[in-house]
């Protein structure tokens, strides 16, 4: 790393940290800068002093914050360094796909949402499914940062899980339109997607619907940069 290079990544890691967050856009857009560095053990070490470096400067501001961003930062250093084994579902080459009728659309759903350790952002029309629904509260009591955007008149329908999940404290979202806000997406730890036709309800295991998962970091920063456009736009419910 030259120092051309070392001042580039000292401003992407400042301006990612000035408002004590990291969007899904910045954490996509830093691990695909940090992942450039893969094997140079000394440029990693730099990147891992520098954000270290930032979080002691702004570590006042609001702590706990902080060491969220700090910790997603170290993860990303971390499997950069030690990449994921062959056969773990992490990388590229382990791209999934799955077809309804029947429940392997559900199941790797189920085990995306099960492989989350810093993040889950969940863009759907409805969820149904209690399978689905117990996973993700799992992983919100596991203390992985979960986050919901859905549809404003699906939270309404008979076994709809929306209110269950909300009251259970995830932060959620709803698109006010009278159009529909019809995605059924998931970014996992800002490094996997999920993806497809099929719906989280139990009805859609007896549907002809499609689910893929993969890692491509050009498709996960798109989805993500609409993650946080819709997060923005739509509001919590009015209680």
């Amino acid at each position: 790393m030259n120092r051309q290079e070392q001042q580039q990544i000292s401003a992407a890691l400042e301006a990612a940290c000035a408002d004590a967050a990291l969007s899904n856009q910045e954490e996509a857009t830093l691990r695909q800068t940090i992942e450039g560095y893969a094997g140079e053990r000394e440029a990693l070490a730099f990147i891992r002093n520098r954000a270290f470096r930032l979080a002691r400067e702004r570590i006042e501001q609001d702590p706990s914050a902080i060491l969220r961003w700090l910790e997603r930062i170290d993860k990303i250093i971390d499997n950069t360094a030690s990449p994921p084994a062959p056969g773990s579902g992490r990388g590229r080459d382990e791209a999934a796909c799955a077809f309804s009728p029947g429940e392997h659309g559900l199941e790797l759903i189920r085990n995306t949402i099960r492989s989350a350790r810093q993040s889950l952002d969940i863009c759907v029309f409805t969820i149904t499914d209690d399978r689905l629904t117990s996973a993700i509260l799992d992983r919100h009591h596991a203390g992985v940062a979960v986050r919901l955007v859905t549809d404003n008149d699906k939270q309404f329908d008979s076994g709809s899980d929306i209110a269950r999940l909300e009251s259970a404290g995830v932060p959620t979202r709803f698109d006010p339109d009278t159009d529909h806000m019809h995605h059924k997406f998931a970014i996992v730890d800002g490094r996997c997607l999920i993806n497809g036709s099929y719906n989280w309800t139990r009805g859609a295991t007896r549907n002809h619907e499609n689910v893929i998962t993969l890692d491509d970091p050009d498709l996960i920063m798109a989805f993500a940069a609409e993650f946080d456009r819709l997060w923005q736009a739509f509001k919590p419910r009015r209680r």
